[in-house]
């Protein structure tokens, strides 16, 4: 597929990462498809129309899975009929984020940009989705697209008080949203976000038995599962040593770090 903004990456024949590698974020959404329907986990920047993308992937209707609510996620949310999300992050998609000025979100969203964008992309008329979602996502919920491909969501807050990982238990991949990736550190020293509930976070995906993949959604596309090891150890060492708490800094674990 021949685009000048997304990336598109077949992990398997009915899962793409659609990537924006040329914003300093690397942000990655990803397509996933089953019998009767599809799930878009996010829909990245904005800077790019990602329906553009996913209408070339399929025709199945497609159901928008949010990770969290911030502007890297929902870009593209308004081209979607169904989107869903976790109901601690709900307040922020209908009325808006948080903490952070329409000036500052549109400076991060604009900076650092290696690749031509979009004619439609302009920064100085940039603004964050707001609406109200199909439906609200649980803890537990098993998202059924067909054909034997069931998706099981996991609250895990700390990086938002609403993230969601999604895990794909027949193909072991885990959608880890940004509570683990590498290169450039999670983070949770936002007054939103929470330290501690990362922490609990990370030990409870790191308990999930089965994951061949994981999949973040920045930097490195797909992740072995060894780093869920480390990730254990990580959260235990930090909760240990009383370091899950706003103040600490960076952390430098072994394929990942932690910024609090």
């Amino acid at each position: 597929m021949n685009d000048s903004w997304f990336t598109v990456t077949a992990i398997d024949n009915s899962t793409f990462a659609i990537s924006e590698y040329g914003h300093w974020e690397q942000v990655h959404s990803f397509l996933l498809l089953g019998a009767d329907k599809a799930a878009l986990i996010d829909t990245g920047l904005g800077i790019g129309n990602i329906r553009t993308i996913t209408d070339q992937l399929t025709t199945l209707p497609i159901d928008v899975l949010t990770t969290h609510v911030h502007t890297d996620h929902i870009g593209s949310h308004g081209e979607f009929e169904r989107i869903y999300v976790h109901e601690a992050d709900q307040n922020w998609l209908v009325h808006g984020i948080q903490g952070l000025s329409l000036e500052q979100i549109r400076r991060d969203v604009s900076r650092d940009i290696t690749r031509p964008t979009p004619e439609t992309f302009a920064p100085s008329t940039y603004k964050p989705y707001q609406g109200q979602p199909a439906g609200l996502l649980h803890d537990g919920d098993r998202i059924d697209l067909g054909g034997g491909r069931i998706i099981t969501v996991y609250h895990t807050p700390g990086h938002s008080p609403g993230h969601l990982c999604f895990w794909d238990e027949r193909r072991g991949f885990l959608f880890s949203g940004d509570l683990l990736y590498d290169t450039l550190p999670v983070y949770a020293f936002y007054p939103s976000t929470s330290p501690a509930d990362l922490t609990r976070s990370l030990l409870r995906i790191s308990d999930i038995n089965g994951i061949s993949k994981v999949y973040g959604s920045h930097h490195t596309l797909g992740l072995d599962p060894e780093i869920l090891l480390e990730a254990k150890r990580a959260a235990r060492y930090l909760q240990e040593q009383g370091l899950d708490h706003f103040g600490t800094g960076i952390h430098q674990f072994n394929g990942f770090s932690v910024q609090f």
